[in-house]
Formats: structure tokens, sequence, C-alpha cells
């Protein structure tokens, strides 16, 4: 009887640790650490109604630029294609997918019109917030903290990694200061 009580805590206490609630945005993974487990990227080149085209982006639609940031491997140092340009306030943040698993951390980027019943005004960082953005696998519906907001344009792009592989098409998002004039 002893052994058969032993046993029922040890696997109570086993599903219970199993079945935690971690809700923090602690530095578990940060989203560099996630490019190889979330290469799973949206190619649609829908984008929300009420997202305002910008009307004098330093890169023009269909104009070629050199990137300079690693959201995903490859994205450093290749040629983008600029498919879209548009004026708002992109948020980095932090969150957990929606089927579980290690928090995201530092994710670049989602915009404001891309926020479940955004407000009228751009949202501070620590603020939280329901992401309607599904350019990642299990962001759509995910709760985030806004890390930083930064009004700016973002844009839209083509590019094909230089580690290979397919081209990414209608990758969501960079902003101004990631890319950088194709000499």
């Amino acid at each position: 009887m002893k052994k058969q009580i032993f046993l029922f805590i040890i696997a109570a206490a086993l599903t219970l640790s199993a079945c935690g609630n971690d809700n923090s945005y602690g530095n578990k993974m940060s989203s560099n650490d996630r490019k190889m487990e979330h290469t799973a990227h949206s190619s649609s080149s829908e984008v929300p109604d009420n997202l305002k085209v910008a009307e004098h982006p330093a890169f023009k639609i269909g104009s070629k630029a050199i990137i300079q940031t690693d959201h995903m491997e490859g994205m450093k140092g290749a040629t983008a294609t600029i498919v879209g340009a548009y004026d708002t306030t992109a948020y980095m943040i932090s969150y957990r997918p929606t089927t579980g698993g290690m928090p995201v951390t530092n994710h670049k980027w989602i915009i404001h019109e891309e926020i479940k019943k955004a407000a009228d005004k751009p949202y501070e960082s620590g603020s939280e917030v329901v992401m309607e953005a599904d350019h990642m696998k299990d962001m759509k519906g995910a709760t985030a903290q806004i890390n930083a907001a930064e009004h700016t344009t973002v844009y839209m792009i083509d590019y094909t990694p230089t580690t290979g592989g397919d081209k990414v098409k209608n990758h969501k998002w960079v902003t101004e200061d990631e890319l950088s004039a194709k000499k």
C-alpha cells in the first residue's frame, strides 16, 4: 500500500510539473535563437486594410536594397526587392506561441495594425496585446508584451537567403534603418 501511495505521489508531481503555466517572458530564447525553429514564415502579400501606404519611402516599391538585419537566418547581406512600404508603429515583442513551447523574446516586428482591437494611439513598452499577426508559426492569437515601439516606415520584401535555398516572398517586416541602398 505504501508503495502505491508513493508511486501515486510521484506520478501526480510529474503531471503537475508538466502542466505548469509559466507566463513569463524571461530570456528563455531570443528570436535569433529561434531562427531555425520558426522558419515557417507566411508568404502572404495581404496587409491589414487600415495600413497606410508610405507617401515618400526611402526605398520605392520595386527597388533593391541590402538587408542589414538578421531576423531570420540568411537575411543579413541579402539583396531585397521592395514589395510594399507603409507608415506605422512597429513593435519589438516577446510572446509565448499559441501552442506552447519556449517563449520568443525580442521578436522584430509586428505592426500596430496587426494588434487585435488596437487602441488609437501606439502602445508603450510593457503593454500586453493580443496579436492578429500571423507571419510566424503559432503567432496569431498569442498574447505579446511590447518591448519597444518605433514610428517608422516598414517594408515588405522579397529576398533570396545568403545561405541558399528558396526565395522568401513577402517577408513582414523590416524597418527603414534595417535596409541600405544597393550600390
